[in-house]
């Protein structure tokens, strides 16, 4: 959520931040919540003026009762009972405007970064770097659904059995390499100084709408039936949500946090789910990092979130870019944001693995998560990165490890959490 200053001092401004991000039906949003302002400012001064005017007349009735001047005492209670009616009905319409301006400013979606390419979609998202070499094996490599047949690693029969469509078993080698991949990121991060937290899997619906969109809530969550409570499509949500309506030191900036979690989404959208793969599901999990930092801090932290992702990737010998995300394409509460990919030598081309955002103070605002200082009281910034997500990560060692003769070899970074294993070889060819 944005500063309603910028609606007050600068309407442009926003107006033509939508237009970049090609929402032009919330457009007429901005001149309701500016005239919607006025009034909200106008109540307000005009409570404030007749408390501080019934405050005057109260002590005016002491004096009155203290001097015995009864009938003048009564006309004044008589003034301040009508202010009463009148501060209530105030207040009433003051709580009224408050909430009408809140909602319609959740949705007004973050002014974003000169540096963010103008696009429609994320066909039209920019490559900036690439990282490693995209090799090409002059033998064939297999559909990653194959690969694991092979391992007798998968099975989406049964899955689809107990839980329906988008969901699988995974099991063997294949499932513990899945794990070493997680540990590993973890204790990556842990090693970059990140503090290792397990947060709750399901969180509230004011922490959800503090986090993301309306728009973004109803195509990834899964509310929980008869409660209050939603399972999260990433951990950043909690880990963000674990800060709401605190008030931050600024000693204690930044605050760097790595989390694991099962990550649960609808994927409700053109892609749909994947019938025979593990790509796009809806259960897996996922090592995040999040930061919440100093407005002039953020920047910096977001060069660096990113390229964690891509030192991990390259240390699982995955050739992976970075893509800057167009204007299209960033949710209503980002900055700006980055995907990474990672090579596919099978498609011969790069799919994401990973997203790193910057969300200045969007999800601050909403939360109510500000820093103290002397400057006073400011919100600060919040960034999140994906460290790994496992079921896509999975797909690209696989591909990027696998041999001429079926076997899948393992990184040497993984080969502690796999109890020395080196490789892993087909059960079916």
């Amino acid at each position: 959520m944005i500063d309603i200053k910028l609606i007050r001092e600068n309407k442009q401004l926003v107006i033509d931040n939508i237009k970049k991000k090609f929402q032009d039906e919330k457009i007429p949003l901005v001149e309701e919540i500016y005239t919607l302002d006025v009034e909200y400012r106008d109540v307000k001064l005009k409570m404030d003026e007749a408390r501080a005017e019934k405050n005057r007349l109260s002590a005016e009735i002491g004096n009155l009762m203290r001097d015995k001047k009864q009938d003048e005492a009564s006309a004044v209670k008589a003034k301040v009972s009508a202010m009463s009616e009148e501060i209530e009905s105030l207040t009433k319409r003051e709580d009224e405007l408050s909430k009408i301006i809140k909602e319609k400013m959740m949705k007004i979606p973050n002014i974003v970064a000169d540096s963010v390419p103008i696009g429609h979609d994320d066909s039209e998202n920019v490559e900036l770097e690439r990282f490693g070499e995209a090799v090409v094996p002059a033998y064939e490599i297999p559909y990653h659904a194959d690969i694991l047949n092979n391992f007798n690693a998968l099975d989406k029969d049964a899955s689809g059995r107990t839980s329906g469509n988008g969901f699988y078993y995974l099991m063997g080698d294949a499932a513990r390499l899945s794990s070493a991949m997680l540990s590993y990121a973890r204790d990556f991060m842990i090693d970059k100084g990140f503090t290792y937290c397990i947060p709750p899997f399901m969180i509230r619906s004011d922490v959800v709408t503090g986090v993301m969109s309306f728009a973004e809530m109803d195509a990834m969550m899964y509310k929980i039936e008869g409660e209050d409570l939603y399972l999260i499509g990433t951990s950043e949500h909690s880990m963000i949500g674990k800060f709401k309506d605190q008030i931050i030191k600024p000693e204690s900036l930044p605050i760097t946090m790595t989390s694991y979690s099962p990550c649960f989404r609808k994927e409700v959208g053109a892609h749909g789910i994947e019938e025979r793969g593990i790509y796009r599901v809806h259960q897996f999990e996922k090592q995040e990092m999040i930061v919440l930092c100093e407005p002039e801090d953020s920047e910096e932290w977001y060069e660096k979130m990113w390229k964690y992702t891509v030192e991990l990737f390259r240390s699982l010998d995955i050739p992976v870019r970075q893509l800057e995300c167009c204007t299209g394409d960033l949710a209503d509460l980002k900055y700006k944001s980055c995907d990474i990919e990672a090579w596919s030598p099978r498609q011969q081309k790069y799919f994401e693995v990973g997203s790193c955002s910057n969300l200045t103070d969007a999800q601050a605002r909403r939360l109510g998560i500000r820093v103290k200082s002397d400057k006073g009281n400011y919100y600060l910034h919040t960034l999140n990165n994906t460290v790994l997500a496992s079921t896509r990560a999975l797909i690209a060692l696989l591909e990027n490890n696998y041999q001429e003769d079926g076997s899948v070899l393992i990184p040497e970074v993984l080969q502690p959490y796999m109890g020395g294993k080196k490789v892993i070889e087909p059960v079916n060819k």
